[in-house]
């Protein structure tokens, strides 16, 4: 995730590889050239502007305007929702963390390394099972830095965060059978227990199920037939003016539609992406001092 002072005005300035601009440079330079040679036509040969009939198409445009920047502000914020909503569920999974491991600290005996240590590895491998469960790594999850036995028998071709979330609960339960733990305690330990798998569910539903295919498709075809249409309305009135004219209106729209599709799924690799590794990594901090 890139990370910016949001208050320098000189950022406007900083161009990035993820720019939009960058991305969209072929396609403007085409727009670009689409439009003047269609200027060029009519300045040549059809000097359609000489109709006075003619002069209303640019109306259609100013019509259809509207229409576009309603669907991109209703899909922009469609979009944000969704990476707000995983940010969120994220930072819960940072609180359910610390407050597992503050009560565990708090119950568990002092003299008691084995749970200890155990805890102490699987709540920060929980957060990072669960990223490369959200990224859809194809790789075996090692466990190399994981000392404790009782983890050792994680089947990578398995739902990974379902099985280190089983494996703490199954432990927690050890611990209340052996009378380690009382039954309140129990009680009091199972809602940051069950959070894991809540939060796990809700970042699998946000990251599959996309937005529906025909409204996406469709807007990606209203704004190719809007842009498509734009140098017959100005070449009328603006010439070839109307070229970088025409290069910036299609620079907005598809920019903004490039950047809903990016933000839409929040545990990418894009720098616009949640930073799952330096939470998982925070967690793993705070857990280590907690415990």
């Amino acid at each position: 995730m890139y990370v910016y002072n949001n208050k320098d005005l000189l950022n406007i300035f900083r161009v990035r590889s993820s720019d939009t601009a960058w991305k969209l440079f072929p396609l403007i330079l085409v727009v670009g050239v689409y439009t003047g040679i269609i200027i060029w036509v009519e300045v040549s040969y059809l000097h359609l502007s000489e109709q006075s009939s003619i002069k209303n198409i640019p109306v259609m445009h100013s019509l259809l305007g509207f229409a576009i920047s309603m669907l991109l502000v209703f899909r922009t914020n469609t979009a944000y929702d969704r990476w707000w909503e995983g940010r969120k569920l994220w930072g819960a999974l940072v609180n359910n963390s610390r407050n597992l491991a503050i009560k565990l600290n708090a119950m568990l005996e002092p003299d008691d390394d084995e749970s200890r240590l155990f805890f102490r590895k699987s709540i920060p491998l929980f957060a990072g099972t669960l990223r490369r469960h959200l990224q859809l790594d194809s790789t075996k999850y090692s466990l190399d830095d994981v000392d404790h036995p009782e983890l050792g028998d994680i089947d990578a071709h398995k739902h990974l965060p379902n099985q280190v979330a089983s494996k703490m609960f199954n432990k927690v339960n050890r611990l209340y059978k052996s009378g380690q733990i009382t039954g309140d305690q129990l009680i009091v330990l199972n809602a940051e227990l069950q959070s894991f798998s809540d939060i796990c569910g809700a970042c699998e539903r946000i990251k599959n199920t996309p937005i529906p295919y025909s409204y996406s498709a469709f807007i990606k075809k209203f704004i190719f037939m809007y842009v498509a249409t734009l140098p017959f309305g100005f070449a009328l009135s603006m010439g070839y003016l109307a070229i970088p004219v025409v290069a910036f209106i299609f620079y907005v729209l598809a920019s903004l539609e490039i950047v809903a599709e990016e933000i839409e799924d929040p545990f990418g690799f894009d720098d616009n992406d949640l930073p799952m590794q330096k939470i998982a990594d925070n967690i793993k901090k705070h857990v280590a001092e907690l415990i």
